[in-house]
C-alpha cells in the first residue's frame, strides 16, 4: 500500500528545494560572470515579470493584482519594496561575480537576526532574554569581521538591511508572493526595459550577441527568481514558522561552502570566529523562539481551563 505523504512533509519538501534553488544561486550568477551586474538585474526584473505574468494568467490571478492597486498606501508599500529588492538583488549579483560570496552568506545570516531587530524597534514586538542575547552575539560577530576587514562588512549589511525592510514592508503589505513580485517587478519593469533596449541598440547588449547560453541563462533568471519564492510561499501554508526558521539558513550555508571550496574564496580563522558568534546567536535564538511559543500555547491552555 502506498504510503500518501501528510500536508506537513510536503510543506517541507518545498521548503527544502526553495532554499536549496536560493543557495545554489551562486553556482547560476558565476556563468554569467561576463555580463555586468547591471545588465544581469536588468534581465532579471523583465523576465521575471514576463515569467510571473503567464503564471498570473494561469491561475487567474489578475483581480488581485488590480486590487492591490486601487490603494495608495498599498502602492507606496510596493514601491518601497521595489527600490528595496533592487537593492538585494544588485548587490548579491555584483557580490557572487566579483568574489565576495563569503560576505554575501554571512549578510543572509544576519538578515533574520536583523528582522527580528526592525520588529522590536519598528513593530513593537516584545522579545525574552536569551533572544536579545542573541542579538548581542551577532552584532560581536559582525564587529570581529570589521575589524579583520579593516572596514564595514557592507555587503553583508547591505543584503541583511535590504531584505530585512523588504520583508519588513511585505509584512505591512500581506500580500501573496506571486501577486507581489509581479507588482515589484512591474514597477521596476520601465527603467529595465529601457536600460536592456539601449544596451542592445547600441550594439553591446548580452542578448544574442553573447553565446546562446548567455542569453538562455538571462531569459531563464525569470524562472530562477519566481520559482524558490513560490515552493516557499506554498511550504508557508503547510509548515510552522518555526520549522522554516531551521531550515532557512540552508541558503547562506550552501552558499558559503560553495565559496570556500568551488570558488576558493578567503576565509580565515577570524572568519570562523565571528561566523561562530553568528551561527552561536542564530542557534540560542530559534530555540528561544521556539520555547516562547511553547510557553505561550502552555499559557493560554491554562488560562482557558
Amino acid at each position: 500500500m502506498i504510503k500518501i505523504p501528510n500536508n506537513k512533509n510536503i510543506g517541507v519538501l518545498y521548503a527544502l528545494l526553495a532554499f536549496v534553488l536560493w543557495g545554489g544561486l551562486p553556482l547560476y550568477w558565476k556563468v554569467l560572470k561576463t555580463v555586468s551586474a547591471e545588465e544581469i538585474l536588468s534581465n532579471r526584473i523583465i523576465w521575471s515579470f514576463v515569467f510571473v505574468s503567464i503564471l498570473m494568467t494561469m491561475f487567474k490571478q489578475w483581480d488581485k493584482f488590480i486590487l492591490i492597486l486601487k490603494s495608495k498606501r498599498n502602492l507606496k508599500l510596493i514601491f518601497l519594496c521595489s527600490i528595496m529588492i533592487t537593492v538585494n538583488w544588485f548587490t548579491y549579483i555584483w557580490a557572487v561575480n566579483n568574489n565576495h560570496i563569503v560576505y554575501t552568506s554571512l549578510g543572509y545570516y544576519i538578515n533574520p537576526l536583523f528582522s527580528v531587530f526592525l520588529g522590536v524597534s519598528v513593530l513593537k514586538e516584545k522579545i525574552n532574554k536569551m533572544q536579545a542575547i542573541s542579538l548581542l552575539l551577532a552584532a560581536i560577530g559582525v564587529i570581529l569581521v570589521t575589524i579583520q576587514y579593516g572596514k564595514i562588512p557592507w555587503i553583508a549589511l547591505t543584503l541583511a538591511i535590504s531584505f530585512g525592510l523588504y520583508g519588513l514592508f511585505k509584512k505591512m503589505l500581506t500580500v501573496d508572493s506571486m501577486t507581489g513580485l509581479t507588482l515589484e517587478t512591474a514597477i521596476l519593469m520601465p527603467v529595465a526595459l529601457a536600460f536592456v533596449l539601449f544596451k542592445q541598440i547600441t550594439g553591446i547588449g548580452a542578448l544574442g550577441t553573447d553565446s546562446i547560453l548567455t542569453t538562455v541563462l538571462l531569459i531563464g533568471a525569470g524562472i530562477v527568481t519566481a520559482t524558490p519564492l513560490l515552493f516557499f510561499a506554498k511550504a508557508a501554508k503547510r509548515v510552522e514558522l518555526s520549522t522554516i526558521g531551521f531550515l532557512q539558513y540552508i541558503s547562506p550555508t550552501i552558499g558559503l561552502i560553495l565559496g570556500i571550496t568551488v570558488y576558493k574564496e578567503n576565509f580565515t580563522s577570524v572568519h570562523i570566529i565571528s561566523f561562530g558568534f553568528i551561527w552561536l546567536a542564530l542557534i540560542i535564538y530559534s530555540f528561544s523562539n521556539t520555547s516562547f511559543k511553547k510557553e505561550s500555547i502552555n499559557k493560554a491552555s491554562e488560562e482557558a481551563c
